[in-house]
């Protein structure tokens, strides 16, 4: 028995970027209007963007640190107003999947759970814990009667079609013993006696208690089996990329493979799949976790981080999902045949009364294969999916991509013309740790520590992603008798996933010692047990230096290169509606906030590691997050997005910085992002679309129908041409045209002089 849909969704965050106000706030649909002016909100145009990218269905994570972040106080206001959010799907005529949780890992602060949750008299978090379990039932509760009362679970005639309870527990399950499973099936009962009407799901939970669907998490599920046969396959985390670490390389998923991992899963029965991440955004705040998780979640996804189309993926995954959507009637309904033709290629048919459809996939990574069925060849190029909609004619292969590449480009803004620890040290003369030969010795898991003797900076230290244990040690000098020793310990995030995850330590753990080292002796004095004291938080933040008009701020002569600086600055906010980005090269590491908006931590200091490849990257064979990786040597992250809801369109603007590594703002500018150029490489016998999002194509750089040569940005021209002068046509459709659609043929271009041995192929490179 097989469901009538096949469903295709995308993660996309509810706590998107929209400024906060205390001013009259209403909506109309597209933007946020705030006493009378329009600010851009990101919402309903990412939700258009997937539906018109062939999406069914949106998911979204529930916040709890964001809801409620003391106990019992809650927030559901402005970006974090997930019932405008679940309308506003609504309103876009898709389906919602709300992922409760409330354990989300998603690389945010915590995995999502409060820190006043960590404090409480008895907690152990994620097992069979009636304190936890007692909280958990509580935001789980709220939120179930927050969508009930609305109208919105689609027992009740709304858009939510399936809840999650929990979050990849059977990763960590065995960690907790006996306890964990009582507390998995306390998690399934729970759910279930809140009658929302609608299946629950659990993800990466192999043994989930009926009636839980269990699903799958990763970059490949088509050999995932339910486990139970009456249930259907699901694929909640298909991930687009991966996330980004500071001091890390830039991961990407190529298209091809990414199609190449859905058709297989939809071959071989599935049903409902979810990309994770469609639109990945930004962490705003200190929302990131990990330790160690960039500002940017940008996560390669089909929607960028700031809202554009990641083209080729974008419009290579429409295309496939246009295809399986005509086929969804027969895959949904129809019976169930397969065919190995050997060569690691294989063959699904659907077939009703009304007709079959077919995949073909071939499964080597190295070699295309030519196969007979029905007394037609069909070569199936190496890792990919041949999709028939009518078993003949082949619509669709996930390794042939004729979606365009565009290229962004950043331009000018032309409309310019944490807690500290002290301690007093006594050291006499005669101490035998006493010499010219002193180190202070200090074992640090804080991520980043900086250290200061007698109120003179000593030095500074931080942690690797994965690695966050480390040594501190340097030459020291002291005075004979009193010595302050500062010691400045912050984090990048707490952890976010693994069994035991909240109990991870991050601060000075210590021993602090002192070691002298003299000729073949090393003699060392534990600081440790003496007197500390102990201060959390700077005094900036208290002072919220970033939201005030304080008197304290210098205009002339701006310190620079110095640590524990805060910077203030006007600007203008860019012309139009492209994405706004600040690049903050040149600054060390720190904090940033527009008109009192916090934009995230930023690291432009922080070099990516080595490891990338100059070949090109192949599509072919398992991904993993380490095969297709860029931007080694440079920056981890230099520009910073600043939704445009942050910016006041009229006026000034404030961008206020606390550098806390030492830098020179004087190079920080604020930019706009835009597609610069748009490419094409496609197949005869394809209609291709050029775009330039909302903008015109003002030239064609390059146009040739035959056998091109090269990629985007370099391409030439073959040992075979059209006829027809292939530029002109493309500019005659093209040009002054926001988009356009040109169909790929003989008919179009005119005969070539290639041989019949030779598939034509048209290129072009259209400028924005």
């Amino acid at each position: 028995m097989h469901p009538s849909k096949i469903l295709l969704a995308a993660l996309l965050l509810s706590t998107l970027a929209l400024s906060a106000t205390s001013s009259k706030v209403t909506y109309d649909g597209r933007a946020i209007i705030i006493d009378g002016k329009h600010k851009l909100l990101m919402w309903p145009d990412l939700i258009k963007k997937s539906k018109e990218g062939g999406l069914d269905a949106i998911e979204t994570y529930v916040f709890w640190d964001s809801h409620e972040p003391a106990r019992r106080e809650y927030d559901f206001s402005g970006n974090l107003d997930l019932i405008r959010f679940l309308k506003t799907v609504q309103d876009e005529g898709l389906y919602a999947v709300l992922r409760i949780g409330p354990y989300v890992c998603a690389e945010w602060n915590y995995g999502g759970f409060p820190v006043w949750l960590h404090n409480m008299p008895g907690v152990q978090m994620r097992t069979a814990n009636d304190v936890f379990m007692n909280e958990m039932k509580n935001f789980t509760t709220l939120i179930v009667n927050m969508v009930k009362q609305e109208n919105l679970f689609a027992s009740q005639g709304g858009p939510v079609i399936l809840a999650q309870i929990e979050n990849e527990y059977g990763n960590v399950m065995s960690s907790y013993g006996d306890e964990g499973k009582a507390y998995v099936e306390w998690c399934a009962n729970m759910a279930q006696s809140l009658h929302i009407g609608v299946p629950w799901i659990m993800c990466q939970q192999s043994d989930a208690p009926e009636p839980m669907i269990n699903t799958c998490n990763g970059w490949y599920c088509d050999q995932f089996t339910p486990n139970r046969p009456t249930i259907p396959k699901m694929w909640t985390e298909n991930w687009t990329g991966w996330f980004k670490s500071w001091g890390g390389k830039d991961p990407h998923r190529t298209a091809e493979d990414l199609a190449f991992a859905v058709a297989r899963f939809y071959q071989l029965g599935g049903t409902f799949q979810n990309y994770y991440m469609y639109h990945g955004g930004t962490n705003f705040g200190r929302t990131a976790g990990g330790p160690y998780i960039t500002t940017s979640y940008d996560y390669d996804a089909p929607l960028d981080e700031y809202g554009n189309l990641n083209q080729p993926k974008w419009g290579h995954l429409k295309e496939l999902h246009d295809v399986l959507h005509s086929m969804e009637d027969t895959v949904t309904r129809g019976n169930i045949s397969s065919v190995d033709f050997g060569n690691s290629v294989s063959g699904t048919i659907y077939s009703t009364e009304k007709g079959s459809s077919c995949f073909f996939a071939n499964t080597d990574s190295k070699n295309d294969t030519t196969i007979n069925f029905q007394g037609i060849d069909y070569k199936v190029p190496a890792w990919s999916v041949s999709i028939l909609p009518d078993c003949e004619n082949v619509v669709y292969n996930t390794a042939k991509v004729s979606a365009q590449t565009s290229v962004m480009v950043k331009k000018t803004n032309v409309a310019e013309d944490e807690p500290a620890a002290l301690s007093c040290v006594n050291l006499k003369e005669d101490d035998p740790v006493w010499g010219d030969n002193m180190t202070l010795r200090i074992a640090g898991s804080g991520q980043i520590l900086h250290v200061f003797v007698n109120g003179e900076f000593l030095g500074s230290q931080w942690a690797k992603y994965g690695v966050f244990d480390y040594v501190f040690e340097q030459q020291i000098k002291l005075n004979k008798g009193k010595n302050i020793i500062t010691l400045l310990s912050a984090t990048v995030g707490f952890a976010n996933y693994g069994s035991n995850f909240d109990l991870t330590q991050a601060g000075v753990r210590g021993p602090v010692e002192l070691v002298g080292y003299h000729d073949d002796e090393i003699v060392i004095k534990d600081l440790s047990s003496h007197k500390w004291s102990y201060k959390v938080g700077l005094e900036g933040l208290y002072q919220e230096l970033f939201s005030s008009d304080s008197s304290k701020w210098q205009q002339d002569n701006y310190p620079t290169n110095q640590m524990f600086t805060w910077y203030k600055s006007s600007f203008k906010a860019p012309l139009g509606t492209d994405p706004v980005v600040v690049d903050l090269i040149g600054l060390g590491k720190g904090l940033a906030w527009v008109n009192g908006n916090s934009i995230g931590r930023y690291w432009p200091s922080f070099i990516a590691e080595d490891g990338c490849s100059l070949d090109p990257c192949d599509y072919r064979g398992s991904y993993d997050n380490n095969k297709c990786v860029t931007n080694c040597g440079k920056p981890t992250q230099r520009w910073y997005h600043v939704p445009r809801s942050f910016l006041n369109s009229e006026g000034d603007n404030t961008l206020v910085l606390f550098e806390e590594f030492g830098g020179d703002p004087a190079s920080v500018n604020f930019q706009t992002i835009a597609i610069g150029s748009a490419c094409v490489s496609a197949e005869e016998n394809k209609k291709i679309e050029l775009s330039c999002q909302g903008r015109p194509i003002s030239a064609i750089k390059f146009a040739s129908f035959g056998n091109p040569l090269g990629t985007c940005g370099s391409f030439s021209s073959g040992t075979c041409e059209a006829s027809n002068d292939a530029i002109s046509i493309v500019e005659k459709a093209c040009v002054g045209q926001e988009s356009c659609t040109i169909d790929v043929s003989e008919d179009t271009f005119g005969s070539t002089t290639c041989g019949d041995d030779v598939i034509k192929t048209l290129a072009v490179e259209a400028i924005c």
